[in-house]
């Protein structure tokens, strides 16, 4: 059986326990799952305004975000200031939904100052990608500036199109990183095609050359860990199994929650449990033998862009939960998770109308939330606990 879609009230620090869902069937997709409440009082504290349309964030040791704008800046955040953009960013095709995009600072950047971020690339002939660059963030008293930046990663083929990026990066504890690539919007077939790299999730080592475990099948780019991917923004890692998840969006309907093995076919666009703008059906139905099932879906869409799993110890009633910002869902959605199925669903912060674009745990434990919008609006927070 499935579940019937429930109606999400919007719950805000309000007391309760969450009900659990019924466990779905093996290889079955959930819906949403019941609405929960936690006991977790918390509000919005704003950390730094002034931000245009910021799409990455990471933090550095001793508290500095490192945060990066669409338009193809980056800046340092320092007590609530924003810094003047770093030097050295490689030129971006910026427009659409391209730009500059994730950033992450490399595992032992305490001692080599690395970062990578990945940006829609222009390629000439009016085509782009996706790419990843790593580089050395030098400050001193001069400014902050990148040097050493190389390419390590171009998403092939190019394509002329300003939509489905990707671009979520994930270093791993064993030095590899995963990328998350969108299949450009205009070439969906393309993500069916194991040999190029439209949507896709691809794993890499830091010098750009294939991860050893990928797959070794005929006619598979030597990069690809998965296919079948519409648009995947968000991507963590479950600290409980070392498993990546992540959320792609879907059309009209259909935003999916995967933890995606090495492989194996996510559907798009054969199935989908959403449908064209247009009304229109997409591909063949919601399933098909071969292609996996995603954990979890909303309907109608909420354009999730981003996820993380909560591990501090800030929000008690919150630890071991899953986090997702919504675009034009305009809320944070809290996830409940049981093993591998979602068996409940909080919305927070839904009365601020805002464009939640990233949400990231930081050293210390409290949860940051990019908020998308234009210069001088674009803005950080942090979500304080009041209990």
């Amino acid at each position: 059986m499935r579940f019937a879609i429930v109606s999400l009230a919007v719950v805000f620090g309000t007391l309760g326990s969450y009900a659990c869902a019924e466990s779905v069937p093996q290889n079955a997709a959930q819906t949403q799952a019941q609405t929960i409440k936690s006991s977790q009082r918390v509000t919005l504290e704003q950390i730094a305004t002034g931000l245009d349309s910021p799409w990455g964030l990471t933090f550095l040791p001793g508290g500095d975000a490192l945060v990066t704008e669409i338009n193809g800046a980056m800046r340092i955040i320092k007590n609530g200031k924003a810094s003047d953009p770093i030097q050295g960013v490689p030129k971006v095709a910026a427009g659409g939904q391209g730009g500059l995009l994730d950033v992450q600072a490399a595992p032992d950047f305490a001692t080599s100052k690395r970062i990578y971020f990945s940006f829609s690339e222009p390629r000439g002939d009016n085509t782009n990608g996706t790419s990843v660059a790593s580089a050395t963030l030098v400050r001193d008293p001069s400014g902050a500036r990148l040097e050493n930046v190389k390419v390590i990663f171009q998403q092939k083929p190019a394509k002329e199109s300003s939509l489905h990026f990707g671009g979520r990066i994930v270093p791993m504890p064993d030095g590899s990183l995963f990328i998350t690539l969108g299949e450009r919007a205009l070439f969906r077939d393309e993500a069916q095609n194991a040999d190029n790299e439209l949507g896709k999730l691809v794993r890499i080592m830091p010098d750009g050359s294939p991860f050893a475990g990928n797959p070794k099948f005929d006619g598979w780019a030597p990069k690809v860990w998965s296919i079948g991917h519409r648009n995947m923004q968000g991507a963590a890692i479950n600290p409980k199994d070392g498993k990546l998840w992540t959320v792609e969006h879907g059309a009209k309907g259909g935003d999916e929650i995967n933890i995606p093995a090495v492989g194996h076919n996510y559907g798009w666009p054969v199935i989908s449990y959403g449908r064209d703008y247009s009304g229109a059906k997409i591909g063949e139905g919601t399933a098909k033998e071969g292609l996996e099932q995603p954990v979890y879906y909303w309907d109608p869409s909420i354009a999730p862009s981003s996820l993380i799993f909560y591990t501090g110890d800030k929000y008690p009633a919150w630890k071991g939960s899953i986090f997702v910002g919504a675009l034009a869902g305009q809320a944070l959605h809290r996830l409940k998770v049981e093993g591998n199925y979602i068996t409940g669903e909080e919305v927070l912060f839904k009365d601020k109308n805002f464009r939640f674009r990233n949400v990231v745990q930081a050293p210390d434990g409290y949860l940051y939330v990019l908020v998308d919008s234009p210069a001088p609006w674009g803005s950080l927070w942090r979500i304080k606990p009041t209990n």
